[in-house]
């Protein structure tokens, strides 16, 4: 089955087909463009963010197992209403505040093993293609300049050219409030709103401004991802994801600036195949920071979670369903690492350093299958542990061989390409736990076996668990 993902321009799940065949790399991969709209730096991305982060980290990570070649764009909104708001009350510059969250934010990517995009543009770094890409828009009429100075989208002269706004949304036109104007970013889904391209320069922007053709100002969040985007991609490109409250207005305005300046080459979209996460519900709530389940990933990371924790959880539901994110879950989380774990431990202890001819058939067929569904991660997951399952059943019975283990090992490697969940940290077995696991094997030895089961039971109470293996009794922390 070729792989197959929800378009939300379609409203259907589609066979995904890059848009230009030919364009490869050297290997002779297919290139697929991938836009992926970034944080905006004024403060710690919250656990619903990284949501859509390491969804966009999956869909690459697959894309890239299926054999292509991604080019992976994410943006940073470095100048943008709420940031300005934040450098003033903070009296920092511009760069220095931004690059403080900037560091943060890929310091806690990094933490979620999402792997770093191989293009990080900033807004702030493409002011004169914004400011190019509002020219075409002036220059064709569908936007105009206003008495302050300011240059604002019109939506009725966009749709007066036989344009279609509202791609990836039902809007309704006559039950909404068309043609108001609106000069902040996040405005009002009820209203069909001429937009801000460029904003005027004003004294609360401080030192906040660039020059233009229209005077002094900065661009609205809009156009920023519009000229990012088409810089780094070209004009026309294969795949744009986002968090589902991003379709409209954010991404619908996306689409009627780039393809209202007229650049794409005939018959070409903008973008030709749109994914969009959905929201991330924490404790069965909106997060709230007064109802007190606002978590950034430091904060869990504070509770004694790791980041293959967070990951896991992230990955454990489809992309396009509501999830609910709880403690209680990530407790889940380590438990079912822990179980992989075990059994991972045990097929590399029994390989020994045999090299694997070729991954095993049966759990990568699996995994496909349900990966090329539109990124099924329940069943992927669900394969993964009927594969557990069995290969502790043939470790138990002596029935796995050392190549076979190895064989195994190299088909959860390879899937492990595109969950991408780190290793288990190894923990260091302090002197006096191995004391105690010397003294419980002297015991047994000297058939003191009261003794020894005291000492498991004492070795369990300060947190290790004892196995006897063929080899020997092997400790470790519940």
């Amino acid at each position: 089955m070729a792989l197959q993902l929800y378009n939300t321009l379609t409203r259907s799940i589609v066979p995904f087909e890059p848009m230009f065949p030919d364009n490869r790399d050297a290997a002779g991969r297919q290139v697929v463009g991938m836009y992926c709209c970034g944080p905006t730096v004024y403060d710690y991305g919250h656990i619903g963010n990284f949501r859509t982060f390491v969804f966009a980290d999956l869909v690459r990570r697959y894309l890239e197992f299926r054999g292509y070649a991604v080019k992976h764009v994410m943006n940073i909104t470095d100048v943008e209403d709420k940031i300005i708001r934040k450098v003033r009350e903070t009296g920092s510059p511009l760069l220095e505040f931004t690059a403080k969250y900037t560091g943060i934010f890929l310091e806690d990517l990094s933490t979620l093993s999402c792997l770093p995009p191989t293009d990080l543009p900033r807004a702030t770094q493409f002011i004169g293609e914004i400011v190019a890409l509002i020219e075409k828009l002036v220059a064709r009429g569908i936007a105009y300049k206003t008495s302050d100075g300011s240059v604002y989208f019109s939506i009725e002269k966009y749709r007066g050219c036989g344009c279609n706004y509202g791609q990836l949304v039902n809007l309704n036109f006559d039950a909404m409030r068309v043609g108001e104007r609106v000069a902040n970013d996040e405005y009002d889904k009820e209203s069909v709103a001429d937009f801000a391209l460029w904003k005027a320069r004003v004294p609360e922007d401080g030192d906040v401004f660039w020059p233009s053709p229209w005077g002094e100002g900065r661009p609205g969040w809009h156009i920023e991802c519009s000229a990012m985007s088409m810089k780094v991609l070209g004009p026309s490109f294969d795949l744009h994801l986002g968090g589902e409250d991003l379709a409209f207005p954010h991404h619908e305005d996306e689409i009627a600036q780039s393809e209202g300046a007229g650049v794409q080459s005939p018959g070409r979209p903008f973008v030709k195949h749109w994914m969009h996460g959905a929201h991330l519900l924490v404790e069965g709530k909106k997060m709230s920071k007064s109802l007190g389940n606002f978590f950034t990933v430091r904060d869990l990371i504070a509770k004694g979670y790791t980041g293959r924790e967070i990951r896991f959880l992230l990955l454990s539901a489809a992309y396009r369903e509501t999830f609910n994110f709880t403690l209680a879950g990530l407790d889940g989380a380590r438990t079912a690492l822990a179980r992989l774990d075990e059994c991972l431990g045990k097929l590399t202890e029994l390989a020994a350093g045999a090299q694997a001819t070729a991954p095993a058939d049966g759990l990568v067929g699996r995994f496909t299958e349900a990966m090329d569904d539109d990124l099924n991660v329940s069943s992927a997951w669900a394969a993964v542990f009927d594969w557990v399952r069995e290969q502790n059943r043939l470790l138990a019975a002596g029935q796995m061989t050392t190549v076979q283990a190895a064989i195994e090992l190299a088909a959860w490697n390879r899937i492990n390409t595109v969950f991408g969940i780190p290793g288990a940290a190894t923990s260091e077995v302090p002197a006096d736990i191995t004391a105690l696991a010397e003294s419980r094997v002297a015991a047994k030895k000297a058939k003191d076996f009261a003794r020894a089961d005291a000492i498991r039971a004492e070795l369990k109470s300060l947190g290790w668990l004892v196995e006897d293996t063929a080899k020997g009794p092997k400790l470790k922390r519940v």
